[in-house]
């Protein structure tokens, strides 16, 4: 005997009988994170800008790099072009004699002096005539007591060409403090001799057919001149024999000597 279906006595509401009956989640309303987030704007990352600005400071560091060094490099290729060409060398200086007419203390401890000096100077260059400033003389001892001050007048060095430069140097009453004034008594009354040293600096210029160069500072420096001081009316010639003098050109960098 068939059986029979009866149908439910209770009917869908709201279609939920259906929505489950077909498996559909049910729909829950949005939390507040969820708001939020739905009106916050997307994040978008910035360039960096600290590390454009790094980049572009390093790229000028090479390039100026680059073109000290490109400069260095053509200046010694000048230079070492000039050299071939002119072979140029430094001016020789020797000291032709000294006379010293008054070397004294007083009791004041005041230095008067009159030295008479003769130098000669060699150019020994046949491509290279120097131009020099007027020179400036000092003349100490070994202990560095300053005895005297002079000057040499400027002139011009012809290629292959031998000068003879005179100057007095003097010192009127100069002050020395006890220390020095001690060690300078002691000097004068040595039988071998007081031994002094000659300074000159000057600047000169140099030229090389069309080509001159700026003034350049030149320093010489005279050792080895044994003076005696005289007695009576008559000057002392001091030794000078082994008297040997040295020129360096002096190259000055902002506040640095070379």
């Amino acid at each position: 005997m068939a059986d029979r279906v009866y149908p439910s006595s209770k009917q869908a509401t709201n279609g939920t009988a259906s929505a489950t009956a077909s498996g559909a989640n049910p729909a829950f309303p949005a939390t507040k994170a969820q708001l939020y987030g739905a009106s916050r704007p997307l994040y978008r990352p910035q360039p960096n800008r600290h590390r454009y600005r790094r980049s572009s400071f390093c790229s000028c560091c090479l390039w100026t790099t680059i073109a000290i060094l490109l400069v260095i490099l053509l200046a010694a290729i000048a230079g070492a072009i000039l050299y071939v060409l002119y072979r140029p060398h430094r001016p020789i200086f020797t000291v032709s004699s000294l006379k010293v007419s008054t070397l004294s203390l007083t009791s004041a401890s005041k230095l008067v002096t009159n030295v008479h000096l003769n130098v000669t100077a060699k150019n020994p260059n046949k491509k290279v005539v120097y131009t020099y400033d007027p020179i400036a003389i000092s003349l100490y001892t070994n202990d560095g007591i300053d005895v005297g001050d002079g000057s040499f007048g400027s002139f011009v060095h012809g290629t292959k060409n031998t000068t003879l430069l005179k100057a007095a140097i003097t010192s009127s009453n100069q002050e020395l403090d006890d220390t020095s004034a001690g060690k300078l008594k002691t000097a004068l009354k040595s039988k071998n001799g007081l031994p002094l040293k000659i300074k000159l600096d000057t600047k000169l210029k140099a030229k090389m057919g069309a080509l001159k160069t700026p003034k350049l500072r030149i320093r010489v420096v005279c050792e080895g001149i044994k003076a005696t001081v005289p007695k009576g009316k008559s000057a002392t010639t001091a030794s000078t024999s082994d008297a040997k003098c040295k020129a360096d050109f002096r190259l000055k960098i902002w506040k640095w000597t070379f």
